[in-house]
């Protein structure tokens, strides 16, 4: 078998509205009137009652305040030499973190074993008790 003697499995599509000769002309296969023959119907519409969505009950609520961190752990900052300064701009430039959001937290999960200067917008008190243990500092900016 050749390429061009392979047969096409695709479907073609069925182009509608194209003249009463085409077989799905005028109508275009939805019938006469009636709301399935209309353009659009919302979604989520049940035909006048009372949607499911607004059916169910609602628990919560979303806090507009909220800030967001982005999240790095110990065992990932093994990866700088001894006494660097470690910032968010740093681990952001070395791929580390891909988006600050509203700030930096360092984790305890993981050993440091180098003394690094580590300035983040918060520690975890695991985090920064390893952090000096192993000899480092930690800031917060």
């Amino acid at each position: 078998m050749k390429l061009h003697e392979m047969k096409s499995i695709r479907k073609k599509r069925q182009r509608v509205g194209r003249g009463m000769a085409s077989g799905s002309g005028k109508t275009s296969g939805r019938g006469q009137k009636g709301q399935k023959a209309r353009s659009k119907v919302r979604v989520g519409f049940e035909g006048g009652q009372t949607p499911l969505f607004q059916r169910l009950p609602k628990r919560g609520f979303t806090n507009v305040n909220r800030k967001e961190y982005a999240i790095v752990n110990l065992d990932v900052l093994n990866q700088f030499d001894d006494g660097t300064k470690i910032t968010p701009e740093l681990l952001l430039e070395n791929g580390v973190v891909n988006n600050l959001k509203s700030g930096l937290k360092v984790l305890g999960d993981g050993v440091v074993e180098k003394n690094l200067t580590v300035k983040a917008h918060k520690f975890s008190a695991s985090a920064k008790e390893a952090i000096e243990k192993a000899g480092g500092k930690t800031e917060v900016i």
